[in-house]
C-alpha cells in the first residue's frame, strides 16, 4: 500500500475547521460581583439594591442585567474581610467596561440611634456606575467592590447624602 502526501487543499480545509472551532465570539463567561465596606463612624448605612447591570466593550448602548440578590444591605456589616455575593451570571466574553447598581427608595443611615433617610442624587434614575475596564478570562471572574461608606456618606443641611466612593479590589 502506498502512502500519499496530504494535499495543500486538505491541509487548508483542516486549518479552517480548527480555526472556526476555536473561535470564542459566541461564548459566555461567568462573572461574580461581591460587596464589602471599609469601616465608618456610623451605626448603619443601608442601601436598597434592586439590580446589577454590566456594560461590555463591544456593546456601546445596552446594559446586561445580572441575576441579582436584591435586598437592603447594611454596608457596615460588610467590613474586615466580610463580603456578600450580590450578583452572578454569564456574560459575553470580552472586556467588562462598567458595573451599575440599580437602587430603590429604602436607603437609610443610622447615626446617634436614630434612622435617617439617605438621599442618593440620581441613584434611582441612572444608578451608581463603576468603571472596570477588565478583560474577562474564561473561568470565573470575581469582582470585589469596596463601598467606602466613611467617604461616601455626608451629613448636609438637608439630611444625609450618598456620594459613592467605590473601589475595585
Amino acid at each position: 500500500m502506498k502512502c500519499k502526501r496530504s494535499s495543500p487543499t486538505f491541509l487548508f480545509l483542516c486549518s479552517l475547521v480548527f480555526f472556526f472551532s476555536c473561535k470564542k465570539e459566541g461564548n459566555r463567561v461567568p462573572v461574580q460581583i461581591l460587596l464589602t465596606d471599609r469601616p465608618a463612624a456610623l451605626k448603619e448605612v443601608n442601601i436598597d439594591l434592586k439590580g446589577i447591570q454590566v456594560k461590555m466593550e463591544k456593546d456601546t448602548s445596552a446594559w446586561i442585567n445580572l441575576i441579582t440578590k436584591a435586598g437592603v444591605y447594611n454596608l457596615l456589616a460588610l467590613q474586615n474581610g466580610v463580603t456578600d455575593t450580590i450578583a452572578t451570571d454569564n456574560v459575553p466574553i470580552g472586556v467588562l467596561k462598567e458595573i451599575r447598581f440599580i437602587l430603590g427608595e429604602n436607603n437609610s443611615v443610622k447615626a446617634d440611634d436614630s434612622l435617617h433617610v439617605l438621599t442618593i442624587p440620581s441613584g434611582n434614575e441612572s444608578g451608581l456606575k463603576i468603571k472596570i475596564d477588565k478583560k474577562l478570562g474564561e473561568s470565573l471572574n470575581t469582582f470585589v467592590l469596596d463601598f467606602d461608606a466613611a467617604l461616601s456618606v455626608k451629613e448636609e443641611a438637608n439630611g444625609y447624602k450618598l456620594r459613592p466612593v467605590i473601589k475595585l479590589k
